[in-house]
C-alpha cells in the first residue's frame, strides 16, 4: 500500500534533513555489525561462548530500522511516494531493536558467560516473561494506545532495577572472590576475576548512561518539527556511542588465562571461584594417598609428552572444586 505526495509538497520541509541523516548512521551501524561479526567469527576460538553471537544480532537490526527509515523517507522526497509498507518496517524494526537491545543488558547483567555457562530454568523463565512484556508494552506505547506511556514508564523501572540488582549481585561476588584470592594468596584466579570485575564496572556506567537518556527521551516535552531531526541526531548518536563502548567492553578477545573458569549453572549458594592448587606425586604414594577434598589424579602434561619414559607414574592431584580447601 503507497500514499502519493503531490510534487513532494505533501511532506513537510523541516524532514527533509531525514535522509542523509539515516544514511549516514545506516552505513555507520552497518560497519559496527559488520566489524563486530568479523571480530567475533576470528576470535571464537579464544571465546566458544554465544555471548558475543546474540550481541551482534543488535546492530544488524538497527542497520535493518536505519535502512528503511531512509528508503521510506527518500521516496517521500524524491519519487512523491510514501510508503505505508515502509513506515511498518520501520516501526518493527524499531521495536525489535529495543526489545533485543534490552535482552542483551539482560544477559550481560545475569552474567551470561562471565560468571556462569548458562543461566538457570527461573532466570531464563524470568528473562522471557520480562522481554515479552516490555516488547507487548513498547508496540502499545508507538501504537499510541492509550495509557501504554505509563505502563512503559512503570516497565523502564522495573528493567532497570532488574539489571542493576543483578549486576551489583555480580560485582559483590567477585569482590568477595579477589578478596578470598589475596586471602589465600593464590593469585592464579586473581587476573581473570579483577578482569571480569571490571567488565561488570565499566557495564554498570553505561547503564547509567542508557538509563538517564531513555528517560529524557521519554519524558521530552520539545515535540516541535522545527527541532525533530536535531533530536533524532543527539538520539542516534548517543545510541551509536552506548553500543560502541558496550560492544568494545564485551567484544571477543584473547582474554587473561582461565577467564573461562565459572560454574555451569547459577547457584544462590555463595559462589567462591576455587583457587587452583597443584601437586605432584607418583602413582605408587597416590596409591596411599587419601584425603577428602583431594582425589582426583590424572597423568602430568609432561609425563605424557616424555617419550623415554614408559609409564606415566607422575599424577597431579586436584582439589574437587564443591568441598572447602584444605586448612594449613
Amino acid at each position: 500500500m503507497e500514499t502519493s505526495a503531490a510534487a513532494g509538497d505533501g511532506v513537510d520541509s523541516f524532514y527533509k534533513p531525514l535522509p542523509p541523516l539515516y544514511s549516514a548512521f545506516m552505513t555507520l551501524w552497518l560497519l559496527s555489525a559488520a566489524s563486530w561479526t568479523f571480530n567475533t567469527y576470528i576470535n571464537r576460538r579464544f571465546q566458544p561462548n554465544k555471548l558475543q553471537w546474540m550481541l551482534a544480532t543488535v546492530p544488524w537490526i538497527k542497520s535493518l530500522q536505519l535502512g528503511f527509515s531512509f528508503l521510506f523517507w527518500y521516496t517521500c522526497f524524491y519519487t512523491n511516494v510514501c510508503s505505508l509498507w515502509m513506515s511498518f518496517g520501520v516501526y518493527i524494526m524499531g521495536v525489535l531493536f529495543q526489545t533485543s537491545a534490552f535482552m542483551s543488558f539482560f544477559l550481560i547483567s545475569h552474567g551470561y558467560c562471565i560468571t556462569c555457562h548458562r543461566l538457570s530454568l527461573s532466570e531464563r523463565r524470568t528473562l522471557v516473561a520480562l522481554g515479552t512484556v516490555f516488547y507487548l508494552t513498547v508496540i502499545g506505547y508507538r501504537a499510541y494506545v492509550p495509557y501504554f506511556s505509563v505502563l512503559l514508564l512503570f516497565n523502564y523501572l522495573v528493567v532497570f532495577y532488574v539489571i542493576f540488582g543483578h549486576v551489583s549481585q555480580n560485582m559483590s561476588i567477585l569482590r568477595d572472590q579477589l578478596s578470598f584470592i589475596d586471602h589465600e594468596e593464590v593469585q592464579a584466579m586473581y587476573d581473570a576475576v579483577y578482569t571480569k570485575y571490571t567488565m561488570f564496572k565499566k557495564f554498570q556506567g553505561a547503564m547509567h548512561v542508557v538509563a538517564v537518556s531513555e528517560f529524557a527521551m521519554f519524558i521530552s516535552l520539545d515535540n516541535s518539527l522545527e527541532t525533530y531531526w536535531i533530536r533524532l541526531l543527539v538520539r542516534e548518536w548517543v545510541q551509536l556511542l552506548i553500543f560502541f563502548y558496550i560492544g568494545w567492553i564485551f567484544r571477543s578477545q584473547q582474554l587473561v588465562p582461565r577467564f573461562s573458569v565459572m560454574p555451569i549453572l547459577r547457584s544462590k549458594v555463595e559462589e567462591v571461584i576455587p583457587p587452583i592448587y597443584r601437586i605432584e606425586m607418583d602413582a605408587e604414594t597416590f596409591k596411599e594417598f587419601r584425603c577428602h577434598e583431594w582425589q582426583i589424579g590424572v597423568p602430568s602434561v609432561t609425563c605424557k609428552r616424555s617419550i623415554n619414559m614408559k609409564d606415566s607414574s607422575v599424577l597431579v592431584v586436584i582439589q574437587h572444586p564443591h568441598l572447602p580447601n584444605p586448612k594449613p
